[in-house]
């Protein structure tokens, strides 16, 4: 029974070390979903997908964060595993299964208590003052400053060979008046992808560029398929009308409050 209660105690010290690390790469500036996954990434030893794992090695305080939460998964599940085995081996059949029916039930616990949300934000606000008070760690909340929970959104779109943009400067989109900010431009020269990070309205567009846009999710869609002629400027025309629209309830409302 110390076996599996052992277990039980390894499982949430793991629960915790994970939201821990997850909340200490929020603070770095990660999005929380971003952070959670590649905290619990760390943890398993799973890996961890190619862009994102790009934003983790270049950052020295998210670098440090992953190789301690690597460090205590590694030991984490070799112990979980050793305890797993201690606990069903030289027992009876009826001891089995109270400590199989304690090891379930416990793990059901656990689980709730991990997708709590109430637990979650008491646990945030503690591990959030814990960071900022004894590491250098600041929160830096991309979701509100983007307004990201407000229908907007950071996109990738690749420019397609029949694009409506292929060609053409900036200036000349005019998309900003579509409520559409192109944040940075990705671009294979000669084999090599090269950065474009403040591009101007004389940047040209060109097929097979990857553009970072900022904008509503549903413009940054349309955007993504708009095809070359007078379809494609009237879809243009709509949008800019749309914006227009949007701007003027938004005026509305700030002058009510």
């Amino acid at each position: 029974m110390i076996a599996a209660l052992s277990l039980l105690i390894i499982i949430t010290l793991s629960v915790i070390i994970v939201r821990i690390g997850a909340i200490a790469l929020e603070l770095t500036g990660l999005p929380t979903e971003v952070a959670s996954f590649q905290a619990q990434s760390a943890f398993s030893g799973v890996g961890f997908t190619t862009e994102e794992s790009e934003m983790i090695v270049t950052h020295p305080a998210r670098r440090k964060i992953i190789r301690i939460i690597i460090l205590l998964g590694s030991a984490g599940i070799s112990s979980s595993i050793a305890t797993l085995i201690l606990t069903f081996i030289n027992t009876s059949k009826s001891n089995l299964i109270l400590r199989g029916f304690v090891l379930i039930l416990g793990l059901l616990t656990i689980y709730l208590f991990a997708r709590s949300k109430y637990i979650y934000r008491i646990m945030k606000r503690i591990i959030t003052k814990a960071l900022e008070r004894w590491t250098t760690l600041r929160v830096c909340d991309y979701e509100q400053i983007l307004g990201l929970s407000k229908g907007y959104t950071v996109s990738r779109i690749k420019v397609r060979p029949d694009s409506w943009m292929v060609g053409r400067p900036l200036k000349e989109l005019q998309l900003e008046s579509e409520g559409i900010l192109i944040l940075s431009i990705y671009r294979k020269v000669e084999g090599e992808e090269r950065f474009i990070g403040v591009p101007t309205g004389d940047t040209v567009i060109l097929e097979g560029d990857e553009l970072i846009l900022y904008s509503r999710e549903e413009v940054g869609k349309s955007l993504s398929v708009r095809e070359k002629g007078p379809k494609g400027d009237t879809e243009h025309r709509e949008n800019v009308k749309e914006e227009k629209k949007l701007s003027r309830i938004r005026e509305m409302q700030d002058g009510y409050e």
